[in-house]
C-alpha cells in the first residue's frame, strides 16, 4: 500500500549504500593494528605464562622456599648421579597449553587468596594443612593419571630387570592392566616428606 510519503533524508543516509567513504579506507588498516595489538596481546600473555612458570617464580614467596623447595632439595628429583633435574613446574604444571592455562587459572583462584590470607604463612600454620594440601595434589595427579610424572618416567621405556622385585610385579600389573593404579598411588613422598601419619 503507496502512501505517497517520501522516505526522511536520514533514512535515506542509512540505507544509502555508500560509494567512496572514508571508512573503506581505514578499514584495511584498522585491520592491520588490532593485529599488531593481538601479536602484542599475546606476547606478553606468552612471556607472564611462562615467567610464572619457573622454579624462581615458585619459590618467590617464602612458603614455598621455606617448606616444601628445602625438602625437596634433599630428594633425588633435585639432586642425582646423572644431572637430570624435576623443577616445581615439571611436577605441577601441565606441558600443553590448555592445560597448562587451567593450572594457572586455577592457581590464580584457588592458591593467591590463601597467599594473601596468610592460611600457610608459618611453619606451623604450613604443617597444620599439610594433609590437605598433600590430598588435593594427590587428588589432581590422580585424576591426568600422573601426566606431569609420565612426562619423565614412562612405564613401557622402564628396565624392569634392573627393578626390585615388588616394583616389577607392580609395573607388570599396571602394564598388563590388572592393577588400576597411577604412579601417586605408590610413590606419595618422592619428592616432600609426607603429612604426619602417613
Amino acid at each position: 500500500m503507496d502512501t505517497g510519503k517520501k522516505p526522511g533524508k536520514l533514512w535515506q543516509a542509512l540505507w544509502h549504500q555508500p560509494r567512496r567513504h572514508w571508512y573503506f579506507l581505514w578499514m584495511p588498516l584498522g585491520g592491520v593494528v588490532m593485529f599488531f595489538i593481538g601479536i602484542i596481546f599475546w606476547g606478553g600473555f606468552n612471556t607472564v605464562l611462562e615467567a610464572t612458570n619457573t622454579e624462581s617464580f615458585c619459590i618467590s614467596c617464602h612458603e614455598m622456599r621455606d617448606n616444601v623447595y628445602a625438602e625437596y632439595r634433599k630428594t633425588v628429583h633435585y639432586s642425582n648421579r646423572t644431572g637430570v633435574r624435576a623443577t616445581c613446574p615439571d611436577c605441577h604444571v601441565p606441558r600443553s597449553w590448555f592445560y597448562k592455562v587451567r593450572r594457572k587459572i586455577q592457581a590464580t583462584f584457588k592458591e593467591l587468596p590463601h597467599k594473601v590470607m596468610g592460611t600457610i604463612s608459618t611453619r606451623e600454620k604450613f604443617l597444620a594443612h599439610r594433609e590437605e594440601l598433600a590430598k588435593d595434589v594427590w587428588a589432581s595427579m590422580r585424576a591426568t593419571d600422573s601426566r606431569e610424572c609420565r612426562n619423565c618416567h614412562a612405564l613401557v621405556h622402564m628396565d624392569l630387570k634392573k627393578q626390585s622385585k615388588s616394583a616389577v610385579n607392580k609395573h607388570e600389573a599396571v602394564l598388563s592392566g590388572r592393577l588400576k593404579k597411577t604412579c601417586i598411588d605408590c610413590h606419595q613422598g618422592i619428592a616432600h616428606e609426607l603429612p604426619e601419619g602417613y
